[in-house]
């Protein structure tokens, strides 16, 4: 099988399975670089000797998450693509995943970031620091995903490809209702203009033909314009594209002069915090923010800076007994 037919194949099965574009495209990427690599390596070579000889290559100058996109990649090729499973690998060298705490922001650095946002950043912002949503989820979001009336978010096809509930806060709720009040405008403008309906999974065109057309399923955050859809070449309103929060975060956090590096995954790192100080249990926290292991909500735990703001350093203890002593505490020269 030629490369070229190997990726139409590889392309034609993520369909079938309703993986997300970004998905689609990382694995055929992945998967070119493997099929590239391994044509440096010995025709007798067994098929696990190819890919840990690939997966070690590229271990050095990886992170961990890299190196096991490039392994679900190539695991996705030989498992459901080509119905050749693979077998063990032995040991192989792997990337090391550095124990690092997420970046989050307390209320403060909160508030002066979100006074440097406005427009439709500024609600996906609230959406990210109010309910925990990713990136991708808030700009995925569709109008039936908003339930005002029992004040909760539905999550669809969520890391995963996994559903959840997450809460919608108070004050969120007037300022979505008004945004879907003038989505109907925009979608009234494009059922006049014979557009066809949003982007749907494969499974669900199929089976409802016209749900896309219907109001419901629009974006909550549509493009201004339409566009051709990458995967099928027919001319679509889509949502909006993910680095339009990120520029408009950057910026602000620019504005707002904070010291840390912030993201638009900070905001939901900053959700998960504020609920554990505010005495949430993990577990809850695990299911708002829709983690299949405990073990990554608790990293939230090590944010909580309840203990360490309650320890007295021993500089304070220097300070008061100056104080109290009439002394003074001589500085050291510093040492060039």
């Amino acid at each position: 099988m030629k490369k070229s037919e190997l990726l139409t194949k590889v392309r034609f099965v993520a369909r079938t399975q309703h993986k997300s574009y970004a998905t689609e495209k990382a694995y055929v990427g992945w998967i070119n670089r493997f099929v590239q690599f391994s044509k440096s390596l010995p025709k007798a070579d067994r098929p696990e000797a190819k890919v840990r000889a690939f997966l070690e290559s590229i271990a050095p100058h990886s992170a961990a998450s890299t190196q096991n996109q490039a392994l679900n990649a190539i695991a996705f090729l030989f498992n459901q693509v080509l119905e050749k499973p693979l077998g063990s690998f032995g040991d192989w060298a792997k990337a090391e995943r550095p124990d690092r705490l997420p970046v989050w922001l307390t209320r403060e650095e909160w508030a002066r970031l979100r006074a440097h946002l406005s427009g439709t950043p500024a609600i996906m912002a609230d959406i990210c620091y109010g309910c925990g949503l990713r990136l991708m989820e808030v700009t995925r979001l569709r109008v039936k995903d908003v339930d005002l009336s029992a004040g909760v978010l539905m999550v669809r096809d969520g890391k995963g490809a996994k559903d959840r509930v997450t809460c919608l806060p108070h004050a969120l709720r007037p300022v979505l209702q008004r945004r879907i009040e003038d989505l109907r405008d925009l979608w009234l403008r494009d059922q006049a203009d014979k557009l066809p309906g949003v982007y749907l999974p494969e499974g669900l065109a199929r089976k409802y033909p016209n749900a896309g057309r219907e109001f419901p399923w629009q974006w909550v955050f549509p493009a201004r314009s339409s566009s051709l859809d990458r995967r099928t070449g027919v001319r679509r309103r889509h949502h909006l594209c993910d680095n339009t929060l990120q520029k408009a975060v950057a910026k602000a956090v620019k504005a707002a002069r904070l010291s840390k590096r912030v993201t638009t995954h900070s905001l939901r790192h900053s959700f998960a915090t504020e609920l554990l100080q505010n005495g949430v249990d993990v577990v809850r926290i695990q299911e708002l923010l829709g983690h299949a292991k405990i073990e990554t909500t608790s990293i939230y735990l090590h944010c909580v800076p309840k203990f360490a703001a309650a320890i007295t350093s021993p500089l304070d203890f220097a300070a008061a007994e100056q104080a109290t002593s009439g002394r003074k505490i001589v500085p050291m020269r510093a040492v060039m």
